[in-house]
C-alpha cells in the first residue's frame, strides 16, 4: 500500500517526517522523492542489517538521518536528535520483506536455518530461547494469542516433548514438529507453519505490548495538522493502533441526555480512516504478502 500511504502523509516538501520501520527503504524512497532539501526524513530500525542495506538503496539522499533503534522510543529518538515535532510518522509493522528473503534469520519456515527471529540482533532472547525453554502453557498461549492457531494446545505439546530428547535449533525441525501436530485435512489454508512462526517471532521481538504507548507518542509527536500512519498485518496490532486513535480522538463520557460535555474529554485530532484501508486486488496480485494489511491514518488538530 505504497500509493495510499504516501497520500495518506500528505508530504509537505519542507517538512520532518520519520519512516519508524524503515526496512527496504521503499516507503522512505518515496517520500524523500517529495521532500526539498530543506525537509528531513529519520529513518529508524532496529534491524542493523536492514539499515546497511537501506543506506545503499537510499546513498542518492543527504537529508535522510538514520536511527539504529526502536520506533517504541520515538519520542527518546526525536529528542536526542532536537526536533521538536514532526509533519508525519509512517509505520509499517511486521516483518519486511527483506528480513524474509534473508532465511538465515529464521523468519521463514522455509529452508533449514537456526531459530533467531530477532529483529535487533542485540538483544539477547531469540526464537530458539523460546522454543526451548518456555513452560509448554505459555508456548500454547503465545501461539494461541499470536498466531489464533486452532491446534495451539497440541503443537505446545508436541514442540516441549520434542525438545526433552534434543534442543530444537532449527526452523526445519520446528516446522516438522507443527507440520505433525496439525491433521493432514486441515492444512489447506497456506503452510501450517505460518501462524506459530508469527506467534513465535511476536514475542521475541515483544511486538504487540508496547503498541498503544508507541501510537499514542507518535501522535503526540506531530505539528498540528501532521498525520501518522500505521500498517499492521495482525488483529491484535490493528486492535491497538485503533484503540489509541479512538482514545487520541477524545472519548466523551457524559450521559447523551447533557447538553454540552463535562467530563474534560481531550482531543488531541481526528481518525482520517472511518475503517481501515485494504490492499486493492491489483496489489494482491502482485504482493501476497500484503494480503492482511490495514491501513490506518490519524491527523493531528
Amino acid at each position: 500500500m505504497l500509493t495510499e500511504c504516501i497520500e495518506g502523509l500528505a508530504i509537505k516538501p519542507n517538512g520532518v517526517y520519520v519512516d519508524g520501520t524503515l526496512g527496504g527503504a521503499g516507503h522512505s524512497k518515496e517520500i524523500l522523492e517529495k521532500l526539498s532539501k530543506q525537509g528531513r526524513l529519520v529513518g529508524i530500525d532496529r534491524d542493523e542489517e536492514a539499515l546497511i542495506a537501506a543506506k545503499k538503496k537510499l546513498k542518492g539522499f543527504s537529508n535522510i538521518i538514520y536511527v539504529h533503534d526502536n520506533h517504541d522510543k520515538i519520542k527518546e529518538i526525536l529528542q536526542q536528535l532536537c526536533i521538536d515535532k514532526v509533519e508525519g510518522i509512517l509505520l509499517d509493522l511486521g516483518v519486511s520483506s527483506y528480513q524474509l528473503d534473508e532465511r538465515n534469520r529464521g523468519f521463514s519456515y522455509l529452508g533449514e536455518n537456526i531459530l533467531d527471529m530477532r529483529m535487533d540482533k542485540s538483544q539477547a532472547l531469540t526464537a530458539e530461547d523460546v522454543v526451548n525453554q518456555y513452560t509448554e502453557q505459555k508456548l500454547a498461549n503465545i501461539i494461541y494469542e499470536y498466531g489464533e492457531e486452532r491446534f495451539f494446545r497440541r503443537i505446545a505439546k508436541n514442540i516441549c516433548q520434542k525438545r526433552q530428547e534434543n534442543p530444537i535449533k532449527t526452523t526445519r525441525q520446528l516446522t516438522e514438529i507443527i507440520e505433525q501436530s496439525i491433521p493432514k485435512s486441515k492444512q489447506k489454508e497456506g503452510h501450517p507453519a505460518k501462524r506459530t512462526f508469527q506467534a513465535i517471532r511476536i514475542e521475541v521481538n515483544n511486538e504487540i505490548k508496547p503498541l498503544y504507548q508507541t501510537i499514542m507518542d507518535s501522535i503526540e509527536s506531530l505539528n498540528i495538522g501532521g498525520r501518522v500512519c500505521v500498517i499492521t498485518f495482525h488483529s491484535l496490532e490493528d486492535r491497538a493502533v485503533k484503540n489509541a486513535f479512538l482514545e487520541a480522538r477524545g472519548r466523551c463520557t457524559c450521559p447523551s441526555d447533557f447538553p454540552y460535555c463535562v467530563c474534560g474529554a481531550k482531543s488531541l485530532g481526528e481518525i482520517i480512516t472511518k475503517k481501515p484501508i485494504v490492499p486493492t486486488k491489483q496489489e494482491l496480485q502482485k504482493n501476497t504478502r500484503s494480503k492482511s494489511a490495514k491501513l490506518r491514518i490519524f491527523e493531528r488538530r
